[in-house]
């Protein structure tokens, strides 16, 4: 039997933007998901035919790592699916490096790469900045340059996203989980829409791109009230751009009153939001009071593990 787990993740700023070729900014999360593939002389997933809709990452991930014998796979995660926690990218790899843990060491570049186009697939529409934070672990800038601290670049469809390692300092961030799953495909989908017919949301992602870079400057200085607001600011676009969902603004109005500030996180239309906050405690029982489920997270600096 061989094994892996990988981190969930969550995007500080730039989501939906980062689609489009701007920046943004993840972190991965003490939350993980782990894999366990052995030899069996079927494809079965927790015990399930590889087959059901729940393991689509699962099987697109078997296959784009060539392994043609049967595995019984088990998928163990801590990340609610469609939370907006990176449920799907960790999943998926943490069993790339299943399969090819069975076969020797994992190679980070090719899993992330892999894991990327399992994304695609079953999406129809992503960017790697997912997948990258899962793999690598820690803070990842997903930009449209090369820049310092790069781990690697990838292309899709004439976009070329350079992923980098930033090194942000230790910060409170509390997660409020509306309990609406929203699968990410429909939602990035309605995003490409409304930008292809409306040029104004062609400069409400340009600016989301722009934020993300003074968010990432604020958060390294530990300027919190300004990468703060930055966040309010970022949440409000992403309501015009259709992402919102009425219990996600429900839950950020609960938690400002206790933080700098707070937005959706993850492709939204449910999922989940954050905030940036120095009194955790209080910020969580705000967001459980507004009908969420809240809970404190911190920075996780390791990516995708091999376990025994």
């Amino acid at each position: 039997m061989a094994g892996c787990s990988a981190p969930g993740k969550l995007i500080l700023f730039g989501e939906h933007a980062v689609v489009f070729g701007e920046p943004a900014l993840s972190t991965a999360v003490d939350l993980r998901a782990e894999v366990y593939a052995r030899p069996h002389d079927e494809w079965l997933a927790d015990g399930r035919p590889i087959d059901d809709p729940r393991y689509a990452y699962v099987k697109a991930a078997v296959e784009k790592a060539g392994e043609t014998s049967p595995l019984w796979l088990e998928v163990r995660s801590a990340l609610p699916e469609g939370s907006g926690l990176g449920s799907s990218a960790a999943v998926t790899v943490a069993t790339l490096g299943a399969v090819h843990g069975r076969r020797g060491s994992i190679d980070p570049g090719k899993i992330a790469r892999e894991a990327f186009e399992v994304e695609l697939a079953v999406q129809g529409r992503a960017s790697p900045i997912d997948t990258t934070t899962a793999t690598a672990g820690g803070a990842i800038l997903a930009a449209p340059d090369k820049e310092d601290n790069l781990l690697w670049s990838m292309e899709r469809d004439g976009r070329r996203w350079f992923l980098h390692h930033r090194k942000l300092p230790a910060m409170d961030l509390v997660v409020g989980f509306t309990g609406v799953n929203a699968p990410t495909g429909p939602l990035v989908a309605k995003v490409r829409d409304l930008v292809d017919g409306k040029p104004e949301a062609r400069r409400w992602i340009e600016e989301i791109g722009d934020i993300t870079i003074q968010g990432l400057r604020a958060l390294q200085g530990k300027d919190w009230k300004v990468a703060g607001a930055l966040m309010d600011r970022d949440h409000e676009l992403l309501n015009k751009l259709g992402v919102g969902h009425p219990l996600l603004d429900k839950l950020v109005v609960a938690a400002r009153s206790t933080s700098f500030g707070a937005k959706l996180t993850g492709a939204g239309g449910g999922g989940s939001m954050i905030a940036l906050t120095d009194r955790p405690e209080e910020t969580a029982s705000g967001i459980a009071a507004a009908g969420g489920r809240a809970f404190i997270v911190h920075a996780e600096p390791r990516g995708a593990m091999v376990l025994p």
